[in-house]
């Protein structure tokens, strides 16, 4: 990475960069001719490009971090999750610009929750029209973020072919949130691979470091779903989340999730004015607004009483014990 005073020198005074982070959709629009020119190609509404104002603002946080030494990561990340989702959509940007370095890949969003009979506020697979920074809402939050400590878990085991099992261990980023994202740990926000055990049993293996004071081990079907949801994190494909976490390990680094509340707020009295969103200077991906009407944030302040007294209402049933598993065929 190049020497902090070179970036800046390059690229302007870090007031300017600070502005830049703080200003809104218009402002960062009518400024991309800051990008490097290498770098302004991948700009744009297109696939395998990255929105102006969700680059404008990753960039504004990542020299401001760097600004403050609290950067050092030759990288950046970006996810803009007004674009569609699904294995072979990129929505969530990589970004080294020493190396002149550019890559899109497919990231999941928060789900959402459905509490029956008070509140909907889900998403769907492919379109995120809900968003918030809820505990346990389940919502992707918008905002600014940086990443920290990696902790990997044992997940369970899995057939992996005829005659072998195979061990599923899943690392997490955890993620620090900057201003409205502020509750990110608390939360337990961050960043995985989009791959799960499910249907467990228990299956003896008393010679496995996993196995419990009776010998038995988690045991299910290998799971990956990189084109679905997760319960608020971020999620990548297996493969594409080795390569990340390899990028961050002791090495934090930026990561801006567009949209923010502000711009869900103008996009969607855009949207009840019957404009354009983009006539106001505001961005929306096109066909995912086509899908879900109109978007909504859902802020902690409001959510938060609503999921307390659904969970007082709807108390959790007594936890089951795991059955064991029956033996398996070769």
């Amino acid at each position: 990475m190049r020497p902090k005073s070179s970036i800046f020198k390059c690229l302007g005074l870090s007031a300017v960069v600070a502005s830049l982070f703080t200003a809104g959709p218009s402002f960062a629009l009518s400024n991309a001719s800051s990008i490097p020119g290498w770098l302004s190609g991948y700009v744009g509404d297109g696939n395998g490009q990255i929105a102006p104002v969700v680059l404008e603002r990753a960039r504004a946080l990542y020299l401001q971090k760097v600004a403050e030494g609290r950067v050092r990561n030759a990288c950046y990340f970006a996810m803009d999750a007004t674009r569609p989702n699904g294995p072979t959509a990129g929505r969530f940007y990589m970004i080294c610009e020493a190396a002149q370095s550019f890559r899109v890949i497919s990231a999941g969003h928060g789900g959402g929750r459905n509490l029956q009979g008070v509140v909907n506020f889900s998403n769907g697979r492919e379109c995120a029209k809900n968003f918030g920074n809820a505990m346990d809402s389940n919502l992707t939050a918008g905002g600014a973020y940086l990443t920290n400590e990696i902790k990997t878990t044992f997940k369970g085991y899995y057939r992996a072919s005829t005659n072998h099992d195979a061990i599923l261990t899943r690392s997490f980023v955890q993620f620090d949130g900057i201003g409205d994202t502020a509750n990110a740990r608390q939360r337990a926000i961050g960043g995985h691979a989009a791959a799960l055990v499910s249907g467990i049993c228990m299956q003896k293996k008393p010679e496995s470091p996993y196995a419990n004071r009776e010998g038995y081990v988690p045991f299910g079907k290998l799971v990956t779903y990189a084109g679905g949801r997760s319960d608020g994190c971020t999620s990548w494909s297996p493969e594409d989340a080795v390569q990340i976490l390899s990028m961050v390990n002791d090495n934090p680094t930026t990561l801006y999730i567009y949209p923010e509340a502000r711009d869900i707020g103008a996009v969607a009295h855009a949207v009840a004015s019957g404009q354009s969103p983009a006539k106001n200077g505001s961005y929306w991906n096109a066909s995912c607004l086509s899908k879900i009407g109109s978007p909504q944030f859902w802020p902690k302040e409001k959510l938060e009483p609503m999921i307390a007294q659904y969970k007082q209402d709807h108390p959790a049933p007594p936890p089951r014990p795991i059955p064991l598993c029956q033996a398996l065929s070769n």
